[in-house]
């Protein structure tokens, strides 16, 4: 039987895609790391909804109405309205989580997806940063802060998504490379930051 790379890249495209990566994250942050909270659950609702239903939602309505060529949102072009949508979506969920008085990590996790969604925008402007890679590092960082260094076991993930990317002809190298190092680079100095005030 002969080897599907282009099949391998697709399924670990889609396994490690951000509407998978960031809710595990959190699941993980609140499940194991909240687990005497009251209001976890809560707190879960408001982080899925900001970054895996609203997200979904609004490729899947972008896609069927031809406002995106595909769910992965290849072309640079068409990532502007989504990233900007992105942005009050988690924005929203930050004042939920104020007016919750949830813990700062998770308040922050909220801001700082809405900080860094304007970024990569203005990134998407000129160049085109993997979004796949960003969000899988971001995570890592959030799960670092969490549990310690523990959570580092995911990194060896980063150069098979790299490569899936660049066999899906989604993203080069560089593209691939810049985001995730400033994926976790970004997010984790955000949340120290803001978790130490």
């Amino acid at each position: 039987m002969q080897f599907d790379q282009h099949r391998l890249a697709t399924f670990v495209s889609w396994v490690i895609s951000p509407v998978v990566v960031a809710p595990a994250a959190y699941l993980a942050v609140i499940l194991l790391g909240l687990r005497a909270d009251p209001e976890r659950f809560s707190y879960l609702t408001i982080l899925f909804s900001a970054s895996t239903f609203a997200p979904m939602a609004l490729i899947y309505g972008l896609k069927k109405t031809g406002r995106v060529s595909d769910y992965n949102i290849s072309f640079r072009e068409q990532r502007f309205l989504p990233l900007l949508v992105l942005v009050v979506v988690n924005a929203i969920g930050y004042e939920f989580m104020q007016q919750m008085h949830a813990p700062r990590l998770l308040s922050g996790i909220l801001l700082f997806n809405a900080v860094n969604t304007v970024l990569i925008l203005l990134v998407t402007l000129q160049w085109k940063i993997s979004i796949h890679l960003f969000t899988f590092t971001s995570s890592v960082a959030l799960l670092f802060l969490q549990f310690g260094p523990a959570a580092l076991w995911a990194l060896p993930a980063v150069p098979l998504l790299m490569w899936s990317r660049m066999v899906l002809k989604a993203h080069n190298f560089m593209q691939t490379l810049v985001g995730a190092i400033i994926g976790f680079s970004v997010m984790y100095v955000e949340l120290r930051w803001w978790t130490g005030l």
